[in-house]
């Protein structure tokens, strides 16, 4: 047994649990245990290199808009400067 837990131990922890969370909750209790337990092994056997994401269409059309809107930003600041080059 793990942590040396007898039967009986093990028998009066999960009746404090259920005394707690009640007989409604402990499905929903064992189900996200079960999904944490699971994400963390997935993060320990995942790779040490970090997974490339890609772009979405919206994240380089947003790139895109920025890049424009600096241009133009430029260009009013080029146009509006007192030196100009003749």
């Amino acid at each position: 047994m793990p942590f040396k837990l007898g039967p009986f131990e093990l028998i009066i922890i999960l009746i404090v649990v259920l005394v707690i969370f009640g007989p409604k909750n402990l499905p929903k209790l064992g189900k996200s245990l079960g999904q944490t337990v699971k994400n963390v092994r997935e993060g320990m056997e995942g790779d040490d290199e970090p997974e490339k994401i890609e772009e979405s269409d919206e994240d380089k059309e947003i790139k895109e808009l920025e890049a424009k809107l600096a241009a133009a930003k430029a260009k009013k600041a080029e146009e509006d400067s007192p030196i100009k080059e003749d």
